[in-house]
């Protein structure tokens, strides 16, 4: 059985994929604030922030499932420490301790100022919506540079939206639920296949803006489409911001902070790290 390290692993995300890869790896899971465990994981308490916290808890592990960070658009500083500096010494930090496949959870606001009538691959030029977006685009980057230069196997997966059923109009295009999202983690994590990849982490949706070809080259064959929530849904819409409904980012392309539903990363303890 596989030993896989999941950061950020107390995140809604993280608690959807812990819950759906339980009993298929060795799970280590790893977070800035305790984390209640579930059978069969271990925890380790880490600070992205810290490449001390990052080289301790990359030891011994197959694979490196990265959802830690800042989740949302907000200030340049916090992005900067958990997003930027943690993203490096996250990449860095495999590397030294010899860990071959690495998945990064970079996110649709990556590529959020592409229009909602355009349809995009894994091909196209990085429109990142947000200083959140272009932390993501540094990651993949990141990804790129790794694997390149070091053989790093790397696994870009752009997140639309995790959960048991999209909540809005914007969200039933970039959906996924959660067994699909661990079918996508679990092809990054396995298939001989990978090298350095990007795919997009969405369901197969009817109203999907993503042409996900790469994933389904590598094996991705999505059981869920968010159209079973639609009518539901768009009973509910309200008119939005113009501006917003024009992008695949939505809110993001306007919002200048973000309500933050993860614990912020301690700016003041970066130098003694």
């Amino acid at each position: 059985m596989k030993k896989i390290l999941i950061t950020g692993a107390g995140g809604g995300v993280g608690q959807h994929l812990r819950r759906e890869l339980a009993g298929k790896y060795d799970i280590r899971i790893s977070d800035i604030a305790p984390v209640k465990k579930n059978p069969g994981e271990s925890f380790m308490k880490a600070d992205v922030a810290s490449m001390k916290d990052m080289l301790r808890i990359t030891k011994g592990v197959d694979a490196f499932v990265h959802l830690g960070g800042y989740s949302v658009e907000g200030p340049w500083e916090d992005i900067l420490d958990a997003n930027i500096v943690g993203c490096y010494n996250a990449y860095e930090a495999a590397r030294r301790n010899g860990v071959k496949r690495f998945l990064f959870a970079t996110s649709n606001h990556a590529v959020g100022f592409y229009r909602r009538d355009e349809v995009i691959d894994h091909k196209i030029y990085i429109k990142p919506d947000s200083r959140y977006g272009v932390s993501k685009v540094f990651g993949e980057a990141m990804g790129s540079l790794y694997s390149d230069k070091y053989g790093m196997e790397v696994f870009c997966m752009r997140i639309g939206n995790v959960g048991t059923e999209p909540i809005d109009k914007r969200r039933l295009a970039i959906w996924i639920s959660p067994r699909d999202l661990a079918q996508l983690v679990s092809i990054g994590i396995d298939s001989p296949k990978v090298r350095f990849e990007i795919v997009y982490g969405v369901s197969n949706n009817k109203r999907s803006w993503y042409d996900n070809r790469n994933a389904k080259r590598l094996g991705y064959k999505p059981q869920d489409n968010s159209e079973r929530f639609a009518k539901a849904v768009l009973a509910r819409e309200q008119i939005g911001d113009a501006r917003a409904e024009q992008f695949q980012g939505g809110a993001f392309v306007k919002a200048e902070q973000i309500d933050n539903p993860t614990p912020v990363v301690q700016r003041h303890a970066r130098s003694s790290k």
